[in-house]
């Protein structure tokens, strides 16, 4: 018996079952998708369907790849007649509904994937009947309910996806006896509690992926225990408790260690450095304390470090010895230290960094010294902050090297050099150098804070790719004399900045500034150079103080400006003469007392007139809109809205 059912599987089943359930699957597909599966039809070999493929012998479908079609509908039912299917891929699709429960009938199946798409409700048991199964992915959808603790069935099961979805309640411990999984992704979830002991058994772990809940306890002890471990995913959870000190013993294949956004606490272990192939360690937005281990620069793969926003230092010197050790980094692309307790002076190691860092931040945090001349070594910085410290000195000329630098914050320090600026807030003192006008790429440069800076002199962050609108705080720079913001992209008024008395050049050109040009600038009696063209000012210009002297104010490249000197050689302004107050009023009660004396003796004659010939209420309105337009005309445009209300009124 057994033999002929093989038989008649291998050579004799027709292909009827699987036609039907795929066109019952196209039937669901909603009516604007359905040309994609425009080769399903009856006229064609079932087996030359898009997305679908045969066994070789039995010519039933084995394989129906839809992934990304962007089909919608629901899946019908019918599904479950593709008893030969091996792999299913729905993923990437607007489908809604459910997952069918006839979907555990397809017990040949190996691969499922219904990945991003709309799929609802709970995750049925049934599923669990596909005892064959390697990888399962359901992620990216609506699926509530728990995580079944029927998912033991699935012995073979070696990549388990359920992430970004709505699964509340615990883990259940018969993951456990899942013991060759491989890959497995919870995040995104509202799951809850502690991960279970009996995860231990999953010693074949290679990715575990946990961020985004709300997962409790201390750190789990069965995770120790997945010595094969390359990734973990712990981020955003409520984890706390302190980490094992031979945690590198431990887990010495990670690769990617993501550990922020909880509540851990005590020191960095330093065995970390025996994770030698070690690229990405996390764990930011925590309660570690004490230093920061030397052991890190053992970590030749190391690519991201990310530290900040625990409680690491000691105010002191020594908390930034780790910099000196990180130079062996070479490969390192980020450093996050900052919103901690590191203290001591800012060392000169620090210009050893890898040539491939692009985001170093040392922010708020308690580090005195100057920032090293060879800070420009770092020629790979796209972001650079050292904001909210204990900083002093100049800011060195070799930041002009830092070609790719777009982000650049250093307020809150108390940097010293020829200018001097508000040291009760601790703002950035010293001038800023030249050489920093040669970065084309900075997009933010924050060098002010609340208040301005009193004695700056010269301000040029010309032709870089600032945008925004400029700071009313720059009026309160009274010792400034050279102002060069052309060629950026700054829009909306010029505030007022009347502050600038000692103003001598003033550059606002090709820029989006828009408004009235403002007229206290012929006032700056020092002024020199004033350039405005090339914006979107409006209305006239000034023509009073600097304004008289066509060699010192620049105004071309505009349409809608008008007046001015005739050296400017701009429209003239049309202007309207204003009546006196007196003889206005007197000429607006004079028409309106002619205009209403017009419309009631043109009211009641037409009244009298459709009463007489019993004319139709719509003939009636079409006459009325014409005596609107009879009364309204003459009237001067600037008179109309005194009109208004009365021929409303009267015609209502």
């Amino acid at each position: 018996m057994r033999f002929a059912l093989l038989l008649h599987e291998a050579y004799g089943f027709t292909d009827e079952p699987d036609r039907k359930a795929l066109l019952d699957i196209k039937s669901q597909v909603s009516e604007e998708n359905q040309d994609v599966l425009s080769s399903w039809n009856n006229s064609s070999p079932l087996c030359n369907w898009k997305g679908v493929t045969c066994g070789l012998k039995h010519k039933r479908v084995t394989r129906l790849d839809l992934g990304g079609w962007q089909l919608s509908g629901m899946i019908p039912p019918s599904i479950g007649n593709l008893s030969f299917l091996i792999s299913l891929d729905l993923s990437e699709n607007s489908i809604g509904g459910t997952i069918p429960y006839e979907v555990g009938n397809l017990f040949r199946l190996k691969y499922l994937n219904m990945s991003s798409n709309f799929l609802g409700g709970e995750i049925p048991v049934n599923l669990f009947n596909c005892s064959r199964l390697l990888g399962l992915d359901l992620s990216d959808n609506h699926l509530g309910g728990g995580v079944p603790s029927e998912l033991e069935s699935l012995e073979k099961l070696e990549i388990l996806n359920l992430g970004v979805n709505n699964l509340r309640g615990k883990l259940p411990a018969s993951l456990g006896n899942l013991t060759s999984l491989m890959r497995v992704r919870f995040s995104h979830n509202n799951l809850e509690g502690n991960i279970p002991d009996d995860l231990a058994k999953l010693t074949q772990l290679v990715r575990l992926v946990l961020g985004s809940n709300k997962f409790s306890g201390g750190f789990p002890l069965s995770i120790y225990n997945f010595s094969l471990l390359e990734y973990l995913n712990m981020f955003g959870n409520v984890f706390s408790g302190s980490l094992k000190p031979d945690f590198g013993n431990l887990l010495p294949k990670l690769q990617l260690l993501h550990m922020g956004a909880n509540s851990f606490t005590g020191p960095i272990p330093t065995t970390l450095s025996k994770i030698s192939n070690l690229q990405e360690f996390g764990i930011e937005y925590n309660k570690m304390i004490g230093s920061i281990p030397l052991s890190f620069g053992k970590l030749k793969n190391l690519q991201k470090l990310r530290l900040n926003n625990n409680s690491l230092g000691s105010y002191s010197s020594g908390d930034l010895d780790f910099l000196k050790a990180l130079s062996n980094c070479t490969q390192l692309l980020t450093l996050l230290v900052n919103r901690n307790k590191l203290g001591g002076d800012l060392p000169t190691s620090i210009t050893n960094l890898s040539t491939n860092l692009w985001k170093l931040d040392l922010g708020t945090n308690f580090i005195s010294g100057t920032i090293p001349y060879d800070i420009g070594n770092l020629v790979s910085l796209q972001k650079l902050v050292l904001r909210e410290n204990l900083l002093t000195g100049p800011l060195p000329s070799s930041i002009g090297k830092l070609s790719r630098l777009v982000f650049l914050n250093l307020t809150s320090n108390r940097m010293s050099g020829e200018a001097f600026f508000n040291r009760q807030h601790h703002l950035l003192n010293g001038t800023i150098p030249q050489e920093i006008m040669q970065i084309q790429s900075l997009v933010e440069l924050d060098l002010l804070s609340s208040r301005a800076l009193e004695r700056l002199c010269t301000l040029s962050v010309a032709h870089n790719k600032l945008y925004g609108q400029l700071p009313q705080v720059l009026g309160n720079c009274l010792s400034l004399e050279n102002l060069y913001l052309q060629g950026i992209f700054f829009y909306g008024d010029i505030p007022n900045i009347k502050g600038l008395m000692g103003a001598k050049r003033l550059d606002f050109s090709n820029n989006d500034f828009s408004g009235s040009i403002p007229g206290y600038f012929g006032n700056f009696s020092l002024l020199e150079y004033l350039n405005l063209s090339i914006n979107n000012f409006v209305g006239e210009v000034p023509t009073e103080g600097k304004f008289r002297n066509a060699t010192v104010v620049l105004v071309f490249g505009y349409q809608y400006l008008c007046g001015g000197i005739k050296e400017l050689k701009l429209n003239q302004c049309i202007v309207q003469a204003q009546p006196s107050h007196s003889s206005s009023s007197n000429k607006v009660a004079i028409e309106l007392s002619i205009g209403i004396a017009l419309l009631l003796m043109v009211l009641m004659a037409y009244i009298s007139l459709c009463w007489s010939r019993k004319i139709k209420n719509n003939q009636l309105s079409s006459v009325v809109k014409n005596l609107r337009r009879t009364v309204w005309q003459p009237v001067k445009p600037e008179r109309r809205h005194l009109y208004r209300a009365v021929v409303s009124a009267s015609l209502a």
